[in-house]
């Protein structure tokens, strides 16, 4: 007597892969349940799913979490005192456009499009780690012009932090343009640019 296959084995950190391209692309509010059924593949029943996961909401949270882990690690330099403090804001911006940019995942970043994810009172806090990771990447451009200011290549009366969301918005702006098919060609030579501004505010000598 032929013996029966053994079933698929289910491969949960995949399935929680496809879910963060799911909620990347559409956000949390607009990803249905059976979006996310279809999308983990193997045609998963409801009970199977709260069984691996629990709900949507605790999905979601695995979901940015696994973006934060890989992709959002892009911006880290700008933690990285190794690193002269214009160089990392450069590395940060260049590395941020070009992850957005590349293809086989949806465009512009995660983060930065969570603001829009779950748009409602009612679902805001289940974008709190996204929240929180658009706070350090805003401290991180602060804390990389507060050191140009301590070397002393900003001048002391810098303003750090509008400083910092002359480079933190333009990051923004990358994910709204990326998603309108905007290339990275274009962003790289946005970058010369807008590091210019760092530039003017250098102390000469």
């Amino acid at each position: 007597m032929a013996q029966m296959g053994r079933p698929r084995t289910f491969d949960r950190q995949a399935a929680v892969e496809q879910a963060m391209f799911l909620f990347w692309q559409q956000g949390y509010e607009s990803t249905s349940l059976s979006q996310l059924k279809a999308s983990l593949g193997g045609g998963i029943s409801a009970p199977s799913f709260y069984a691996a996961f629990g709900s949507k909401e605790a999905l979601f949270r695995e979901a940015a979490q696994c973006y934060l882990d890989t992709f959002a690690r892009v911006t880290e330099c700008l933690w990285d005192d190794g690193l002269a403090p214009r160089a990392a804001i450069e590395l940060a911006l260049r590395q941020s456009a070009s992850m957005q940019s590349e293809p086989g995942h949806p465009p512009g970043c995660m983060v930065a499009l969570g603001c829009m994810s779950a748009p409602t009172a009612e679902h805001a806090a289940v974008a709190a780690p996204l929240t929180a990771s658009r706070a350090r990447t805003r401290a991180g451009f602060v804390h990389c012009v507060e050191r140009g200011m301590a070397s002393g290549e900003l001048p002391a009366g810098t303003d750090a932090s509008a400083l910092a969301s002359v480079f933190d918005s333009f990051l923004s702006g990358v994910s709204i343009q990326a998603r309108d098919g905007v290339g990275y060609a274009v962003f790289d030579a946005a970058i010369t640019h807008i590091m210019r501004v760092w530039d003017a505010n250098r102390l000469t000598t």
